[in-house]
């Protein structure tokens, strides 16, 4: 019987091929922590007793959740992450450079690897044929320590997607409706290892996309296979010599099939409290917004915001609508400063927020008052996620964020086409 991708990748850090449900211990390429949970990760380092890092130069602490910081005890936890990156030679990418889930594909990750990530997001490398899935604290601490760590191979649900999208619809647009049909918890502990013409079709931005919200579907790891338009990235980002080829078997052995057809998708909408609580668009014109926020590491990439500034080029956002921009790296920062899109959404009533998380986990820029409705391009939606749990926060794609917060309520984008804004 053939292998999945999951399957093969850990396989080769195994030393012998395995098959889903096995117990393993496995070598780990990269770890990774960011503000919110490394601290806890340093401290439980220090319990092992190690005097030095397995791997220093592929260790990596991210100061992303609060940045800048808005509190003495954040601020706090980010001296502890400066001063143990230096102690032991760990990297450090600071207030400003990114979130890490959108720096670790810029410059860290190379196709057939482990990540491990002290982050639930972390899943967003497999785009690039990464094994990369978010743990806790603890375990990555022990991967920090010895480069390796103790996993169950996942069984895979193979997503194929086929077809065409219509205008308007997007990336996310499939990924919030792939949750809504299957839910939640439709992938706990599984990998989605995502395939079709449509995938294939798909630049590398796209794929980070679907990669990132697979664990919103409980998924362990969102897979893709490396083809020519992951060698095109890595050559971009200076990383093409690390290019492997990363394919499943023809013979692979799936969990479940689940088939898409992408010309039936149309702009979705997740709705409070739960990504998998899905609607159209369309259907949520009564829902007015108080807060749209474009950017996280789920699309907060220079074609996300390329997608936003056409929309938003020459018009308004409504009074009485607080639009954030948040580019997810200072590369894209960057960009988007070379192509005029920041000017765009400045010039239309946008606050620039520094490279980073933001708004997105409830920590500062952006918290929502009592009753106030977020919508987001964010990957979450909990309770209490934008830090109140009296708030609600929809997610969308980024052309419905636009174009909703140029009408002041949920809006429908591929009716752009159809007659003008109002």
């Amino acid at each position: 019987m053939g292998q999945t991708i999951a399957e093969k990748i850990i396989s080769k850090h195994v030393g012998r091929d395995v098959k889903a449900g096995e117990l393993v211990i496995s070598k780990v390429d990269i770890a990774a922590v960011q503000d919110g949970t490394g601290p806890l990760t340093v401290q439980e380092f220090k319990k092992l007793g190690r005097d030095k890092l397995a791997n220093p130069s592929r260790t990596i602490l991210f100061i992303d959740h609060a940045a800048p910081s808005p509190r003495k005890e954040l601020s706090n936890s980010h001296i502890v992450l400066r001063e143990f990156a230096k102690e032991y030679g760990a990297i450090l990418s600071d207030v400003g450079e990114g979130v890490c889930h959108q720096r670790l594909v810029e410059s860290y990750v190379n196709p057939g690897e482990i990540l491990v990530g002290a982050d639930s997001h972390t899943c967003t490398s497999g785009a690039l044929g990464v094994f990369a899935t978010g743990m806790g604290s603890t375990d990555v601490a022990v991967a920090m320590a010895l480069g390796k760590t103790w996993l169950k191979v996942p069984k895979t649900i193979k997503v194929e997607v086929n077809g065409k999208f219509g205008f308007g619809v997007y990336p996310k647009d499939l990924i919030l409706h792939l949750i809504g049909e299957i839910g939640a918890d439709g992938a706990t502990y599984c990998a989605l290892e995502f395939c079709g013409d449509t995938i294939d079709k798909m630049e590398m931005t796209d794929r980070f996309t679907l990669a990132n919200m697979a664990v919103e579907a409980g998924a362990k790891a969102g897979l893709f296979k490396t083809d020519t338009k992951t060698f095109e990235y890595l050559s971009q980002r200076g990383r093409g010599d690390k290019f492997v080829a990363v394919e499943p078997d023809i013979d692979a052995n799936y969990d479940r099939i689940v088939k898409i057809d992408a010309s039936k998708i149309k702009p979705t909408v997740s709705c409070p409290h739960t990504v998998d609580n899905t609607k159209l668009a369309s259907e949520l014109s009564d829902v007015k917004v108080d807060q749209v926020f474009l950017g996280s590491c789920t699309n907060g990439r220079i074609e996300d915001l390329r997608i936003a500034a056409k929309i938003l080029d020459g018009r308004k956002v409504k009074e009485g609508v607080r639009l954030l921009v948040s580019p997810a790296s200072r590369d894209v920062f960057l960009q988007a400063l070379k192509e005029g899109l920041i000017e765009i959404f400045v010039k239309a009533g946008a606050s620039i927020v520094t490279s980073g998380c933001g708004c997105c986990v409830g920590v500062h820029a952006g918290i929502l008052g009592d009753n106030e409705v977020c919508l987001s391009t964010q990957n979450r939606n909990f309770q209490g996620r934008l830090g109140n749990t009296n708030g609600f926060i929809y997610l969308c794609s980024p052309a419905v964020a636009a174009y909703s917060a140029i009408l002041g309520h949920i809006a429908c984008p591929s009716k752009m086409f159809n007659k003008a804004i109002v």
